[in-house]
């Protein structure tokens, strides 16, 4: 994959774009997980030593655009701008919508601001080239690092890098793109996805690409439920989609699931639910079930330890019930354990790791959920296409 790099760039003097994924959660004006605000620092600083004038925008949460920000206080950046500058022990101030080119040409040099939360901006959704023109306007360079975002084809995220002189990714993109690309592409085997989440069909494309390109495909949570099934396993009352169980033999037909022989299950989906541990074949008729059993996951250790890559998408089990978390807290340690390459993704999946404390212990832990999803899936990335696109061969007075 060939795109420009914002590392190889020489920015001493110019204004730096940078599109970064800042969309973490805020309560009562305080940031309360800042993971997302720590992955892009290595980012924002590198261009800031490299000499830039640094403006940034992200989104936050899901505000109306043209709706003024005052009727939607919840969507203002500033808590963000504050942790942010804490984090760089500088100050980033926030821009107000009404910014123009000749406001960004004014700020001295080596400033970092952040531009009002871009979602707000009537145009942006569509991929407004307007918008993306007045955006492209701002700066000499526009940096596309926001991972999370790039699987949609918004002014902030695409367009501007139609307009935009130069075009290029940021480290966290690129470090995104380069390990994702180890785990599917030309990885070492073998090579073990785990994709646990509700339903087969929300990640039915998922199953279907990696069951295609792995050794061994461990499914959980209520996916799990509907591969039961299409076993012939009783599921009782279970979350299992039934429309799905032909989908399930289907991919099973393609390459090996290793499915639960012993299962944690409940009469009710509550925190204080009694759980019991039963045999696949035993599950009752007024069962759910909430976890794999202890012969299930001791099964499963086996199989991530002698795995040498590892793509990692959801647990097996309710692992925010501590009654139905052990299935799910020993593929975590597993993983952590595994001495191959290990690269995890999604909301529930970093939660996880963040619960049991591996942060350290995973090669690589994605910033992104839907747009890791959908690499894993193949598809093409809008904002990753165009930075191909405006990659191809040109004479790059920054390079």
């Amino acid at each position: 994959m060939t795109i420009l790099a914002m590392a190889d760039l020489d920015l001493q003097g110019k204004r730096v774009l940078i599109r970064e994924d800042l969309n973490v959660p805020v309560k009562k004006g305080k940031v309360v997980n800042d993971a997302r605000i720590r992955a892009a620092l290595p980012t924002i600083k590198m261009a800031l030593d490299k000499g830039a004038t640094v403006i940034l925008m992200s989104h936050l949460g899901r505000p109306e655009e043209g709706v003024p920000l005052e009727q939607q206080p919840d969507s203002a950046l500033a808590p963000v701008a504050a942790h942010l500058g804490e984090q760089l022990g500088r100050e980033v101030q926030v821009m107000p919508q009404v910014f123009s080119a000749e406001q960004a040409a004014a700020l001295p040099q080596g400033a970092c601001v952040l531009l009002e939360n871009v979602r707000m901006n009537p145009g942006e959704k569509k991929n407004s080239d307007e918008l993306a023109a007045y955006y492209a306007s701002l700066a000499d360079v526009f940096v596309m690092d926001a991972f999370g975002t790039a699987h949609r084809a918004q002014a902030s995220t695409h367009g501007v890098a139609k307009f935009a002189r130069i075009a290029c990714a940021g480290p966290l993109l690129v470090a995104e793109l380069d390990a994702l690309d180890r785990a599917l592409s030309n990885p070492v085997r073998p090579l073990l996805a785990m994709v646990g989440g509700a339903k087969v069909s929300s990640k039915l494309q998922v199953l279907e690409a990696l069951s295609q390109k792995v050794d061994s495909l461990v499914v959980g949570g209520g996916i799990a439920n509907t591969f039961l099934a299409a076993a012939g396993k009783p599921v009782g009352k279970s979350l299992c989609e039934n429309d799905m169980i032909e989908c399930a033999r289907n991919i099973m037909a393609r390459t090996h699931i290793p499915l639960p022989v012993d299962v944690v299950v409940a009469s009710e989906f509550s925190v204080d639910a009694t759980p019991a541990v039963k045999s696949v074949d035993d599950v009752g008729p007024d069962d759910m079930i909430l976890d794999i059993g202890p012969a299930s996951a001791a099964a499963l250790v086996e199989t991530i330890n002698s795995a040498s890559t590892i793509l990692w998408n959801g647990p097996v089990g309710v692992f925010e019930f501590p009654a139905f978390a052990k299935g799910t807290e020993a593929v975590a340690k597993a993983i952590a354990a595994n001495k191959g390459f290990s690269i995890a993704g999604g909301g529930e999946t970093i939660t996880a790791i963040e619960k049991y404390g591996i942060q350290n212990d995973i090669s690589y832990i994605s910033t992104g959920g839907g747009a890791f999803l959908e690499f894993v899936q193949g598809d093409v990335l809008p904002a990753v296409a165009i930075l191909q696109e405006r990659a191809k061969p040109h004479s790059c007075p920054l390079c």
